[in-house]
Formats: C-alpha cells, sequence, structure tokens
C-alpha cells in the first residue's frame, strides 16, 4: 500500500464526516481525479476486510467499518508490511528527506549521491532538494555532511550528537514500550540482544528503586541499543573531563554502572566509561518523583532553591502575558518544578527529548502550548540554552491541567434579574437565561427595580434589567428586553464567558478575506501586515513579531490550518483576522490553506477561553475547514463557525 493510500485510509479513520476528494488531493499534492483512483483502489482493497468508502454525494468520501475486528486485522497486516517492506521507495518530499538522513546515519562509509537517486528512482535535481532539508535537520542536532570526490557523501558530528539523531530517525516511538519498537532497519541487533537489554532496565530500575515514566524507560532503552551497535561498529563518545566529574558523583551514575555491567556480561561487548556517565544522563534527565499526598514535603525534597526561584520567575512571567489566573496553583509550581530539575539536566547536555504527543497538543492546548512558549523564553534567559518546541509541548501539558483545574474551581456566573415591576416578566426572563445557558449561569433571584439598593452584590457577577438603571452598581448591568432576542442572548454569552463582548464579535467582516492568490507562508505573513496596518490596528514591529514568533515553533497545526500570532502582544485591542488561500502552500512541514492570524491586546485582561475552544474545534476538524475553504461571504463563513461550536 503506497503512502498516498495510507494518508486517505489515516484521513478517513480520524474523520467523523464526509472528506472531499479536492481535500485530500490537497494532503497529498495530487489532483482530485488521481485522488479519486486511490480510493477507489482503498475501497478494493478495503473489500472483504470489514470495511468501505462510502460516497456522499455533494459531501465527499465516509470511511464505514461495519466488521471491526475484521478491519482492525486487516490494518495489522497493513502495518505488519509497512514494517517488513524495505522496498518501499517515499513518495512526500518530507518522507524522502527522512529516508535520506536513516541511510546517510547508518552508512558505514560514504554514499554517492547518483546511488541514492537510482535507489529512491528520484532525479538528481530532485535529490538535491532532499539533500538541502536533510542538511537543514541535521545541522539542528549539530551534524554536518562531509563531501569527498569520487567517494560521496558522509555525516560527521561527535557520537553524542549522531546518537541522538539516530534514536529520532530510526525509530517510531509511538509504537509499543518495548523491543518491539525498534525499526526494522536496525535488525542487525538480534532480538534476543534487545530482550536482555530491556530486562536489564527494568531489573535495575526495580532493584534500585527508581521510578521513570513509560517515555523515560523507552529513551533509555533506545540509547543503549544504539550505544551496543556503535560501539561494536568501534565509535565512541566522548564527554569533557569536567562533565564527567559531575556525574559520577551521581548516585544515577552508581545505577548506570550496574546496567552497563550486565550488559557487558550479557552482550560481551565493553562499554567506556563515558559511555557509562551517558546512560547516567538519561537517568538524571528523566527523574522522577514517586507519587506522594504532602505536596509541601514534596516541595522540601525535589525542589532546590534555585530551582524553585526560576519555577517562580518563569510562572510570573506567564501570568503577566497571559492573564491566566493559576500564578497561586500550587500543584503547577510543584509539577512544573519537578519537571524543570531533570530538564535542566538534560539542556546541559544536549538532550532534547521528543515528543510524540506534539501535535496534538499544538493543535488541543494552543493556550497552553503559548504560554509553554513564554516559560520556555524564561529558561532560555536561565540557561542560556535554546528550549526546543518538543520541550515546550511538556511544559504546556503541566499548564493545560492548570488551566483545567481553574475551570473546575470557578463554578457558574452568577447574576441578578431586575425588571420594572411584576413578576411575570421577571420569571420570563429567568427561564429564557436558564434554557440558553444552563449550568453556565445561576439565576441568585429577581427584584424590582425599587428594591435594588436592598441587594447584596458580593456573590453577584453581572446583572440583566429590562429597564435602564442610572446608579452606578458595583457590577455590569446588561440592559435587554423583556423577550430576550439574539443580541440580548449574545450580550449575556460575552458576560458567561469572562468577556466585555460576545466570543463572536471578534469575527470582523472586514478582517476576512477570501480567495487569496498568496504563494508563501512570507506573503501571507506581509499581506496580514498592509491590510491590519491601513486599519491602524498595528505598528511597524507587528511582522517582526509575527516572524519571532514562527521561530520559536512554526504555527502550522495540519489540517491546512496556520494560527500565526506575535510572540508578545502588540495590538491595542483583540482581534481574529482570516485569509483562506486559493491553494494550498508551504508553511514548514506542513501544507496550509486555511489563515487565522490572532492578536491579544497589551495588558490583557480578556477571558479568551471560548476563543480558543471556538479555534480548537476548527482546527481539529477537517469537515469543518473544508466548508469554510468553500466560502466566499461572510454570512456563509459565520454560519459555519456558529455550528460548529
Amino acid at each position: 500500500m503506497d503512502s498516498r493510500i495510507i494518508t486517505i485510509l489515516r484521513e478517513l479513520m480520524a474523520a467523523n464526516t464526509p472528506l472531499t476528494s479536492e481535500y485530500l488531493a490537497n494532503l497529498n499534492q495530487v489532483t482530485s481525479r488521481t485522488t479519486r483512483e486511490d480510493v477507489k483502489h482503498l475501497d478494493e482493497l478495503l473489500a472483504g476486510n470489514g470495511a468501505s468508502i462510502q460516497p456522499i454525494r455533494g459531501k465527499g468520501y465516509l470511511l464505514e467499518t461495519p466488521d471491526e475486528q475484521k478491519f482492525r486485522k486487516f490494518l495489522q497486516e497493513v502495518l505488519e508490511d509497512e514494517t517488513e517492506d524495505d522496498q518501499s521507495i517515499p513518495n512526500l518530499p518530507e518522507e524522502r528527506t527522512a529516508y535520506l538522513i536513516k541511510r546517510l546515519l547508518l552508512a558505514e562509509g560514504y554514499l554517492k549521491l547518483d546511488d541514492l537517486a537510482d535507489e529512491m528512482h528520484i532525479s538528481k535535481s530532485t535529490i538535491q532538494n532532499d539533500l538541502r532539508s536533510a542538511k537543514k535537520i541535521l545541522g539542528k542536532y549539530g551534524i554536518s555532511l562531509e563531501k569527498r570526490p569520487n567517494y560521496g557523501l558522509k555525516v560527521s558530528g561527535s557520537e553524542l550528537k549522531l546518537r541522538f539523531c539516530m534514536s529520532e530517525y530510526l525509530f517510531d516511538r509511538s509504537e509499543e514500550v518495548g523491543y518491539g519498537m525498534l525499526n526494522a532497519q536496525l535488525s542487525s541487533i538480534a532480538k534476543e540482544d534487545l530482550t536482555a537489554i530491556w530486562q536489564i532496565i527494568m531489573n535495575q530500575i526495580k532493584e534500585n528503586d527508581i521510578t521513570l515514566s513509560d517515555i523515560a524507560i523507552n529513551n533509555l532503552f533506545i540509547h543503549i541499543a544504539i550505544a551496543y551497535k556503535r560501539i561494536k561498529s568501534g565509535y565512541h563518545i566522548s564527554l569533557f573531563k569536567k562533565e564527567l566529574q559531575d556525574i559520577i558523583g551521581q548516585k544515577e551514575y552508581d545505577v548506570a554502572k550496574k546496567i552497563v555491567d550486565k550488559a557487558e556480561t550479557e552482550l560481551n561487548v565493553i562499554f567506556p566509561e563515558a559511555e557509562i556517565a551517558y546512560i547516567a544522563i538519561h537517568l538524571l534527565g528523566t527523574k522522577m518523583l514517586n507519587q506522594t499526598n504532602d505536596k509541601e514535603k514534596a516541595m522540601e525534597q525535589m525542589m532546590e532553591e534555585d530551582v524553585y526561584k526560576l519555577t517562580m520567575s518563569a510562572v510570573g512571567k506567564m501570568e503577566e502575558k497571559l492573564h491566566l489566573g493559576i500564578k497561586q496553583d500550587q500543584e503547577l509550581i510543584i509539577s512544573l518544578g519537578l519537571h524543570l530539575k531533570p530538564a535542566i539536566n538534560r539542556y546541559k547536555y544536549g538532550m532534547n527529548i521528543r515528543n510524540p504527543m506534539l501535535d496534538d497538543i499544538k493543535a488541543n492546548y494552543p493556550l497552553a502550548f503559548e504560554a509553554g512558549i513564554i516559560v520556555g523564553l524564561a529558561l532560555e534567559e536561565h540557561t542560556g540554552v535554546k528550549i526546543d518546541e518538543n520541550e515546550i509541548g511538556y511544559l504546556a501539558l503541566h499548564i493545560g491541567a492548570a488551566i483545567e483545574r481553574r475551570k473546575l474551581k470557578t463554578g457558574p456566573k452568577r447574576c441578578l434579574v431586575v425588571c420594572a415591576s411584576g413578576m411575570g416578566s421577571a420569571q420570563l426572563l429567568l427561564y429564557k437565561i436558564k434554557s440558553k445557558f444552563g449550568q453556565k449561569v445561576e439565576v441568585a433571584g429577581t427584584t424590582e427595580y425599587y428594591k435594588l439598593h436592598e441587594a447584596d452584590f458580593d456573590e453577584i457577577d453581572f446583572v440583566v434589567s429590562s429597564i435602564p438603571i442610572p446608579d452606578e452598581l458595583p457590577v455590569p448591568v446588561i440592559e435587554v428586553n423583556t423577550i430576550l432576542g439574539e443580541n440580548d442572548l449574545k450580550k449575556i454569552e460575552g458576560h458567561v464567558n469572562d468577556n466585555n463582548k460576545s466570543v463572536y464579535e471578534l469575527f470582523r467582516k472586514d478582517l476576512i478575506f477570501f480567495d487569496q492568490a498568496l504563494d508563501t507562508k512570507e506573503e501571507v505573513l506581509a499581506f496580514f501586515e498592509e491590510v491590519l496596518r491601513e486599519k491602524g490596528l498595528v505598528g511597524n514591529t507587528f511582522i517582526d513579531a509575527l516572524r519571532e514568533r514562527e521561530a520559536v515553533a512554526p504555527t502550522a497545526f495540519g489540517n491546512l490550518v496556520a494560527v500565526p500570532h506575535p510572540i508578545t502582544p502588540q495590538s491595542t485591542e483583540t482581534f481574529l483576522s482570516f485569509c483562506i488561500l486559493r491553494k494550498p502552500i508551504e508553511w514548514a512541514d506542513k501544507r496550509v490553506q486555511f489563515v487565522c492570524l490572532l492578536s491579544v491586546a497589551k495588558d490583557s485582561t480578556e477571558d479568551l477561553q471560548s476563543m480558543y475552544d471556538i479555534l480548537g474545534k476548527v482546527i481539529d476538524d477537517p469537515g469543518v475547514v473544508q466548508r469554510l475553504l468553500k466560502t466566499k461571504t461572510y454570512e456563509e463563513f459565520m454560519k459555519i463557525i456558529i455550528n460548529s461550536h
């Protein structure tokens, strides 16, 4: 099954609404006609395997699985074929780049470009383009390509850096824990040797009472397996003498020594001292605290003064910029502190670990991810080391949990209903509010205007009144009609969402641009800057702030969506601006056609969670994106946004 078919199957499995051939064609960078042929071929493959693809007139394709068990068996066979099939040739540019990186990292000597081009069935010019991408990626790991006339290319860099790069590109860490996760391309390591390494790690962790997460154990296993292969090939890593001394003094070094002693006996190989120190770094870099109910004691035990100060400083900067209301969350401070203690060890030795959940975190927790970037920048200031987006993703998980905790604690908004006289109209307002907002709003009571001075406003968030109230009250007053209309409900909704206006008011007609013929990310950003400056919404530094944010972590989320925004607030008001492109463009490593620019006001105290919820639903739903891409008017656009929420 080729990669285009797999992409289509993966997309159809993930979607709960039909997907059009145009959408699938954009993902695979082929024509709709080719996609229709691919879908037909896929449907033939699924026949008799518990599934089929149903064409829905005017809407696209929907995957149906009447026999889940049979379909699951089919998927297992497909995945087994994919990992066993060494002859499969990569199609997409990013696949070819990954393939090149794997080949270069695994090569014993030089590789000729012509041979690689023949092997991949591509032209010399295509492979040179792919090689440029591969060089960029390898450069991030501190690895260069050494070129020798008549010999070809060879990777060049410290064993430490090569090891990390291999761990990223030779393994799929999303698979199950254990030696089964090793990529078939390292089949030169015998299965029994891998089993032995796994058992040694598990036994030593248990014996020495070390608590590691699953991903930490996976990382350790992967790196010992690579160390074993590289030592057998005659390669060793080297650490500076001072770094070595720092590590030897740690308890984790003793545990690493025990792991190595067992491995040497079982595998008949000698690990140099630097290799033992390297394994100790993994134990230092993934150390976790046993679960405890005594949080204060945990703080005392695990958070040295400098880590505590760093945590508080980073959380303070996050709160100052985003006003999330979670600065005092003790659980957040402890969890971030415990995360940062081993993380600082990782930064020190250049060990930024991969985060297999990164795309999901960016798509589902955009606000927490932004907060993670601010915390990451504070850490960069402290450590002098660039914190990459994998690490930011892990920080965002802790912050996202704190945001969810705050939501649980806030409870419903409380309002007081005021009318001129007579309980009839007040009751009508009360029931309408209850039916519309449910548990989000608690109506504390109703009162006539002349009794308003007797009311206790301590537990009241806002007042809903069917008559003008000239008096100055300690809470906001929303003036509505007795028979609540759509505009009245939107006014109330704004206050329910901790905002002075309805979230839908952020979707301005004059800031939505349809059918734009722009070809690059830079053109899109320049377009936004020009139209927003014309409207007096942004100043001269706006586009630089957008570029700065893109440099930290690209804002393309997959599903043809990108949400660019400045790294620090640049505008005096919060706004959204949308640009629907005529055709998809390259945005970092993803395809993008729907661009939503977000700008939050300086010193904003707005709670923008509702807006992030709406954007999250759009980012996550291919069906909604497809429908939005076809819109030509503001009315069509808003109807889809409102219905999707």
